[in-house]
Parts: structure tokens; C-alpha cells; sequence
């Protein structure tokens, strides 16, 4: 399977683009791990002050998870890139049962 997921991905090559599943995961989670900020800023806006929702907290815990993921296993590799997602997969976890233990599963929902 290591092997597998360090190939190119054959139906991308006609675009030009030549990444593995690996490379795939990665840039995914860094996407989801900067779009976090674009979902603050949102929630922010909508509430005339600073904000910070739920989802912020699943895509840092999840974007983190997935580079992460990616500098372990693929064939990068990268202890920095390890060092440099390790953290913030912890304190994402941590602050999203933060989250739920204090304001309850349904925060985000609305009241009707």
C-alpha cells in the first residue's frame, strides 16, 4: 500500500498535474487547515466581534491531522513538517472537548 500511495494519480495526469495520494491528503489538509481562518473571519463578521466557531476547531483538528499524516507516511517524510503539525493537532483536539464539554454538543445550532 506505501508504495501505492506514492504513485502519481493516473486520472490526473491529463490535467499536467502529477501528485500521489500522498501529496493529495497533504494538500488537502493544509487547505483546510488555512481555510479555517476564512471561517473565523465569516463567523466574526456575522457577530460583530471575535468568534471563533466549532467548525474552526474540526478543520484545525482534521487539517492538522492530514498533513501530518502526510510528513509521517508518504515519502517526504520531513521532521519538520512532523514538528511543525504535531502540536497543532493536540492543542485542536484539546480546545474542540474543551469546547464541547463546556457549551454542550448543539452551541451552534440556533435557538427558535
Amino acid at each position: 500500500m506505501g508504495d501505492f500511495m506514492n504513485q502519481p494519480i493516473v486520472w490526473l495526469e491529463w490535467t499536467g498535474l502529477y501528485m500521489s495520494p500522498w501529496k493529495l491528503i497533504g494538500l488537502t489538509g493544509a487547505t483546510m487547515f488555512g481555510g479555517r481562518w476564512l471561517v473565523q473571519f465569516v463567523a466574526s463578521r456575522k457577530h460583530g466581534k471575535p468568534v471563533i466557531p466549532r467548525l474552526f476547531w474540526y478543520m484545525s483538528l482534521v487539517g492538522s491531522a492530514m498533513t501530518l499524516s502526510y510528513f509521517l507516511f508518504s515519502q517526504k517524510q520531513d521532521a519538520v513538517g512532523v514538528i511543525q503539525n504535531l502540536f497543532p493537532s493536540f492543542t485542536a483536539a484539546y480546545s474542540l472537548y474543551l469546547d464541547i464539554r463546556h457549551r454542550g454538543w448543539h452551541r451552534d445550532r440556533a435557538t427558535h
